[in-house]
């Protein structure tokens, strides 16, 4: 995914995950682009489960910790740019060991890059397509570069929590990807 590496050079941490499909990169692209967690209950169990110390905080009165937002998706990361139907990234910055991880505004693919905080991390999510035999292979990459010794330790306890869930979630993902893009146009996974 040498692609990404334009958006993030340089990392601390990495995950990545792929499925095989008989579906055209670009289908595939397209409905990873498209894809919307809302019918999975799995997905939307982690993501009330990540939300309640946020929504704790803020029953406690603590309202800055406790912010009320709408629920973590695709639409809080910054589009990046599609390289066709071989590559799409998106970006994040945040501080995302905090209960309302942190998420700094980033307005576009130039904010993303100029994002330098220190006490804070960025993360790009990555989408490859690769094609072997007639069978496709989507691959997702995640890449996070912490700005700093202490939030490279932050990340580093939150990782370890985060990561395995994360990981379960992304498999779900690409696995409904498939199926929407094997469908064909016009299709929803579910």
């Amino acid at each position: 995914m040498a692609w990404i590496d334009q958006w993030l050079p340089q990392w601390q941490f990495e995950d990545v995950h792929n499925i095989r499909s008989r579906a055209a990169p670009g289908a595939l692209l397209d409905a990873a682009a498209a894809y919307d967690p809302a019918h999975d209950a799995v997905i939307q169990a982690a993501l009330a489960l990540r939300a309640a110390p946020a929504r704790l905080a803020g029953k406690l009165g603590r309202p800055a910790a406790g912010a009320q937002r709408a629920q973590f998706g695709l639409n809080d990361f910054v589009p990046l740019g599609r390289q066709g139907d071989m590559a799409m990234a998106y970006g994040l910055a945040g501080r995302f060991w905090q209960a309302d991880y942190g998420l700094q505004p980033l307005a576009d693919a130039a904010a993303f890059q100029a994002y330098a905080e220190t006490d804070a991390a960025k993360l790009v999510l990555g989408f490859s397509t690769g094609q072997a035999d007639g069978v496709t292979t989507l691959t997702t990459l995640t890449r996070v570069h912490c700005g700093s010794a202490a939030a490279r330790r932050r990340l580093a306890a939150y990782w370890l929590l985060a990561r395995p869930v994360s990981g379960l979630l992304r498999r779900r993902v690409l696995a409904d990807v498939r199926r929407a893009a094997e469908a064909g146009p016009g299709s929803t996974a579910a």
